[in-house]
């Protein structure tokens, strides 16, 4: 099956170091993808405060915990690009065989612009893999935007 590139873009009511910081901590994944995803550390005992380039095995559940198996978030941080930064997730998983994740940001106004991009391939569940991420990552940037305008409220 071909691979399926999914981007969703918005604008970030907040700076570009505050968006950054926040995309660094676990919790904050943690938060994004509530309801809908869960992630639990397989080789360790709990995730880091910050992410570090690395990759992290982890058992990955959906709505209900539903056991969706395990995946490895394979974590790297890619030389900017002028203003703009990225994080990358290289996933691999039982359920899907690539979910290529890469988060990029830059100053846009008094905001940020903020892009994901994710090209997944899961053979024949390709199509639905692909629905689900479209959703997921239009959900996730809704509520990473709270969350941005929530944390630049308390940080002025």
């Amino acid at each position: 099956m071909t691979p399926r590139v999914i981007r969703e873009t918005c604008h970030l009511p907040g700076p570009p170091n505050l968006v950054w910081a926040l995309l660094q901590r676990p919790d904050t994944l943690r938060h994004l993808t509530k309801g809908w995803l869960s992630f639990r550390p397989l080789d360790l005992p709990d995730w880091p405060d910050i992410w570090k380039e690395g990759a992290y095995r982890a058992a990955v559940s959906g709505p209900l915990g539903i056991p969706l198996g395990w995946q490895i978030l394979r974590v790297s941080f890619p030389p900017p690009d002028g203003d703009t930064r990225f994080i990358r997730d290289q996933g691999e998983g039982q359920m899907v065989r690539v979910w290529d994740h890469v988060i990029s940001l830059r100053p846009e106004g008094d905001g940020t612009w903020y892009s994901d991009e994710v090209t997944v391939e899961a053979g024949w569940r390709t199509p639905f893999v692909a629905a689900f991420a479209r959703a997921f990552y239009r959900r996730r940037q809704r509520r990473l935007k709270a969350l941005v305008a929530r944390s630049h409220r308390e940080h002025q």
